[in-house]
């Protein structure tokens, strides 16, 4: 075999594992991306964060 063969083969199979990779991982739902993003933030922003997200839901109730 020449080495564009051997080359060849080994993207082919390097892009075949890559893609599995990709595709096992479950996407984060949206309760786990929130509490990252709420992690990252300072404490004051938390609180202005939390404070919002729960006067959404209880503007929401009331529907």
């Amino acid at each position: 075999m020449t080495i564009a063969v051997v080359v060849v083969i080994c993207l082919v199979a390097v892009s075949a594992i890559a893609f599995l990779v990709i595709a096992r991982r479950r996407p984060d739902d949206g309760v786990t991306s929130f509490r990252r993003h709420i992690d990252a933030l300072s404490p004051e922003a938390r609180r202005e964060v939390i404070e919002r997200v729960q006067n959404a839901r209880e503007s929401g109730k009331g529907k």
